[in-house]
């Protein structure tokens, strides 16, 4: 089972003790996953589709539970996907589908349906218990979440742009930052900050998907800690090496060209443990020294025999530049 179905099978056993609640959950549900049909004698029936069982199962027992009616499902299996199946709660008597629609504010007061199911300023979300049942129900709907052992990503798709805002400021009033984005023909409310999805987890009330998505946030976090620490470690130990490399090339080089002899004592001193101590860190070399030096006055020195390499691979060169020259004035 995926993390998003495993999300609206907790959801699917949620449900609100207060009638408002239902009856918000219920306006969601209809809005973003059902249809009304009105048939030649102005008789009214509502089907409410959804792929995922659960969802058809909470639709069942919420309009049973709220409105004390009988509903019908139909499965579907797909001719050519065997494996999927389709639901569709049916409410086939119109004084039923009238009463569910007249409760749920999804007629006007002229007893027409509103254009697209729309619940834009509807009352039955004048509270916040039922602005999280709201919520709770377009999830349920028309929602989904990833995976986040993959990454973070949850959304809800809505027909109409008018509800994917309102749908939006909903979810903004519990100080989430939800965003819209256009996506083939729907308007996609979506967030896509891990600490903000576990946060509408919290909201729809689903406290175990949330635990399981926290345990998991933790996890990733702590890997990404050690990973970025094992990083700057081995970052650091490649420095340290490519250093200590380059200053036993200009060691070598000052020893051949020049000798210890010739140079201070303290270059001199710091070149010989170099040497005998290529793997030693700045502090080591130091400690070695009698007296001991800190790591500054180490690199310091360390810098000036590099200086001093440098300046005799210089003179080298046009030393060699300058006897090439005389060589061809010779023969000319």
């Amino acid at each position: 089972m995926s993390f998003s179905s495993q999300v609206k099978e907790e959801l699917s056993k949620q449900i609100s003790p207060a009638r408002h609640c239902q009856i918000a959950e219920i306006a969601a549900i209809i809005s973003l996953c059902g249809k009304v049909q009105i048939d030649e004698n102005d008789r009214f029936r509502i089907k409410i589709s959804t792929e995922n069982e659960a969802v058809a199962r909470k639709c069942f027992t919420l309009l049973e539970k709220t409105f004390n009616i009988s509903t019908d499902i139909v499965i579907r299996q797909n001719a050519y996907l065997r494996r999927n199946k389709s639901y569709q709660v049916m409410i086939s008597e119109d004084k039923d589908a009238r009463k569910v629609l007249v409760t749920t504010k999804l007629l006007d007061e002229n007893g027409q349906v509103e254009e697209v199911l729309s619940v834009v300023r509807n009352r039955v979300i004048q509270h916040t218990c039922c602005r999280r049942a709201f919520i709770r129900g377009a999830f349920l709907a028309a929602g989904s979440i990833s995976d986040p052992e993959k990454f973070y990503h949850f959304e809800i798709a809505c027909q109409s742009e008018a509800k994917a805002e309102q749908l939006r400021d909903v979810i903004s009033a519990f100080g989430i930052d939800a965003r819209i984005v256009m996506r083939k023909k729907y308007y996609v409310v979506y967030i896509k900050e891990g600490s903000q999805i576990v946060d509408i987890l919290s909201v729809m009330e689903a406290p175990r998907s949330l635990m399981e998505m926290e345990n998991i946030r933790i996890v990733k976090e702590m890997r990404g800690s050690v990973n970025r620490q094992v990083n700057c470690e081995t970052a650091n130990i490649n420095k340290t090496v490519s250093a200590a490399v380059r200053q036993l090339e200009d060691i070598t080089y000052v020893r051949d060209f020049v000798g210890f002899d010739n140079l201070p004592e303290n270059l001199a001193e710091i070149a010989r443990a170099r040497l005998a101590n290529p793997d030693a860190t700045l502090k080591e070399l130091g400690e070695a020294l009698d007296p001991p030096v800190g790591k500054s006055g180490v690199n310091h020195r360390l810098r000036k025999l590099s200086d001093l390499a440098e300046e005799l691979r210089e003179r080298r060169e046009r030393n060699a530049s300058q006897t090439i020259q005389g060589n061809e004035e010779e023969e000319l």
